[in-house]
């Protein structure tokens, strides 16, 4: 047990290097861009911060929306014209919703982040709605039949149940999330963030 320990401790310290190693690899290169370009490196890094955080912030939004959203409408007599409504929204070209969110709320950062969020939500939507049906008749009547706490219910049904659904999405959701983002970021003539940087050259 002590030699499996030892070796356990040995390779969570040589992941951990490897993890700060990705990490300094991109400062290091956007370092050397900087002194190349004659970029701020500190102006780079914070408009590369600006943007994460916006990110962050509608991955967040969508994941809990996506999740409501499925929660409460794939069920019963519900299921059919919800599945085509989802159809139908993430079939819609977002960026035509663009100028209508300009137009009400301004160039703001409300309007980036719940374009964002509309860009990253329906890749989650259908993942979740994806691990729901995948899973065992016998197990959903079972759970039906067991009559348990609604904590219960959602802390060991639920959650697990559709857990791999959300990540499945939310991967494919930040992927489309980071093209959005420079792109509105540019749309909008923002004062911060990567879609200035680039904007810049």
């Amino acid at each position: 047990m002590r030699a499996y320990h030892h070796f356990s401790v040995n390779r969570s310290e040589k992941h951990l290097l490897v993890a700060f190693a990705f990490l300094l690899i991109p400062l290091a290169g956007l370092f050397l861009f900087s002194l190349v370009s004659g970029v701020s490196f500190f102006v780079t890094v914070f408009d590369l911060l600006v943007s994460m955080w916006r990110l962050f912030v509608a991955f967040i939004f969508a994941v809990i929306l996506a999740w409501l959203l499925v929660v409460l409408l794939i069920r019963g007599k519900m299921e059919t014209p919800a599945l085509a409504f989802f159809d139908v929204m993430q079939s819609l070209p977002t960026f035509t919703i663009l100028p209508l969110a300009m137009h009400y709320l301004g160039q703001s950062e409300k309007v980036i982040i719940a374009f964002l969020t509309i860009t990253i939500i329906w890749p989650i939507v259908f993942s979740i709605v994806s691990a729901i049906k995948q899973v065992d008749r016998n197990w959903a009547d079972a759970v039906a039949m067991s009559r348990i706490r609604k904590m219960d219910y959602l802390r060991r049904y639920l959650f697990p149940l559709t857990a791999p659904g959300v990540i499945t999405g939310a991967i494919i959701g930040l992927g489309d999330g980071w093209e959005a983002l420079i792109a509105t970021e540019i749309i909008l003539n923002v004062k911060t963030g990567l879609g200035t940087f680039f904007q810049g050259f």
